[in-house]
């Protein structure tokens, strides 16, 4: 009997994911402002810099989520690719500022904003488990940022999702790291990493 490797797994996964997360998009527009809501500012370790992203496709808006972590205090930095095998770098910016594409095309802050390094993060995603695993978009781009940032300090990651992405359990990979995490418009899912 021939097991498909976690990469293959995740490959097969991905597709059927992303199509779930487009209908999902299209059903739930203010998927978005209900995550917000669920939100546990007061449960979450401190954060003075919050790292996100600006909605890409169908993926889950996360500015709701990014608003009520300002209004806690906190400054916003988004993610921006500067080549296509290094870590993400953050600089200032809301999903509401304007955005200049970035080395991968996607939009975010200019060249000339502060650079940050997020205390807290929130990542998007293609599908989750509840013991923290994450499917991303397959390039590896959070993957290594997260890799990069926990080398640096600890980082609180939280995984925005739609509920209807999350699966049993995700093929796991060496280089995959867990979710602190996850937020949906549903409600909030502390990840227990004690659990393997």
């Amino acid at each position: 009997m021939v097991h498909a490797s976690p990469a293959s797994a995740k490959l097969a996964l991905r597709a059927e994911m992303r199509a779930r997360r487009r209908a999902l998009a299209a059903e739930q527009p203010q998927a978005g402002e209900q995550a917000a809501h669920h939100l546990p500012l007061d449960e979450l370790p401190p954060f003075a810099v919050v790292g996100g992203y600006v909605r890409h496709g169908a993926e889950i808006n996360p500015a709701a989520v990014l608003a009520r972590f300002r209004e806690a205090g906190a400054r916003i930095a988004l993610p921006v690719t500067v080549a296509a095998d290094a870590p993400l770098v953050f600089r200032a910016g809301t999903p509401e500022t304007e955005h200049v594409a970035d080395a991968a095309g996607v939009r975010g802050p200019p060249q000339h904003a502060e650079a940050m390094v997020p205390d807290l993060l929130i990542v998007p995603l293609v599908a989750f488990d509840r013991e923290g695993g994450r499917l991303g978009q397959g390039g590896g781009h959070f993957d290594r940022t997260l890799a990069a940032l926990d080398a640096q300090k600890p980082v609180f990651a939280i995984g925005l999702a739609y509920a209807g992405q999350e699966v049993a359990r995700l093929p796991r990979e060496e280089h995959d790291r867990r979710l602190d995490a996850i937020l949906t418009e549903k409600g909030y899912i502390a990840v227990d990493k004690d659990v393997e």
